[in-house]
């Protein structure tokens, strides 16, 4: 019998870190609005009329207003894996309740707004082909394996239904990484975007579109950074990162070396960022391997 691997992330660790911040998040996740903006800009290429729409990650609920404005027939849903992010977004949200009571009206519900929900990216409490949009921004890097996570959108979205999401690309933060020179991890693994257009198609999503651009920030100092990444509960969850206190002499050489490349007072700090979208199709096999063939009746 094979030993299941060592995780290589330590989500109770993301939990910790989320649910610290959760209470400023909006003032800090100016990030995360930004790509999820630039995310909602490429559905206008997209010819979709989704039903319902689940946003995985949804954090504090900053798209589900964005989504919902633009799809207002559908009913939008936002599950978080942390409790204290759920919190605040209901707050955003007063009209959000529980799943059944949001219901929309043709399946006997009576209000428009967002339903909340918690859950696990690789364990959704919904059933297969729940949802015509699944929607993810800036979540995957936080899985310690994104295959099963994909198994389990693709089984929740509709056959016709749509995944778009966004994550980190490998020179995220590279400038942070190259600061520290002592063998431990200070960043996510953030993964290639060809890897995941193969993953897409490994979990049976069809027709994957990947595309990448580079944003640069500027901070004053090492300090600075890593206060706005605790801010927003971007600190290393992995399990490979340094478990104990960091000697004063190590941040400060960190420190130093990040300060090196600065220009003008300032230094630059790179983010890939990743998209992707795919479809779910028809299935072409059964479960045991068998070959489906489909009549089409109207053909004369």
């Amino acid at each position: 019998m094979e030993q299941a691997a060592a995780p290589l992330v330590d989500d109770r660790q993301v939990r910790r870190a989320f649910a610290r911040a959760a209470a400023g998040y909006d003032g800090a996740a100016f990030v995360a609005r930004e790509v999820g903006g630039r995310m909602a800009e490429r559905l206008d290429y997209v010819r979709l009329e989704p039903a319902r729409i689940l946003d995985l990650g949804c954090a504090t609920g900053a798209d589900l207003a964005p989504l919902q404005a633009r799809y207002p027939q559908a009913l939008t849903v936002g599950v978080d894996a942390v409790p204290a992010m759920l919190d605040q977004a209901r707050r955003q949200h007063p009209a959000s309740g529980p799943l059944l009571s949001r219901l929309p009206a043709w399946l006997g519900g009576g209000s428009r707004g967002p339903a909340l929900a918690g859950g696990e990216a690789a364990r959704l409490p919904f059933a297969g082909g729940s949802f015509s949009l699944l929607w993810s921004n800036l979540m995957l890097h936080w899985v310690n394996d994104p295959e099963p996570v994909l198994k389990e959108l693709h089984r929740t979205l509709e056959v016709g239904g749509l995944l778009m999401f966004s994550t980190f690309g490998p020179d995220t933060l590279k400038e942070l990484r190259a600061a520290f020179g002592d063998g431990y991890a200070h960043t996510q693994r953030f993964i290639d975007m060809h890897d995941w257009g193969d993953l897409l198609v490994h979990c049976g999503f069809a027709d994957p579109v990947m595309d990448m651009e580079i944003l640069t920030l500027t901070y004053p100092d090492f300090d600075a950074l890593a206060a706005e990444l605790k801010a927003a509960g971007d600190t290393v969850a992995m399990t490979a990162r340094r478990h104990g206190l960091m000697t004063p002499r190590l941040w400060r050489q960190a420190a130093a070396a990040f300060a090196a490349k600065a220009r003008d007072g300032r230094v630059p700090v790179t983010l890939e960022v990743v998209y992707g979208h795919a479809w779910k199709t028809a299935p072409k096999k059964t479960a045991d391997g068998r070959s489906i063939v489909r009549f089409d009746r109207n053909r004369p």
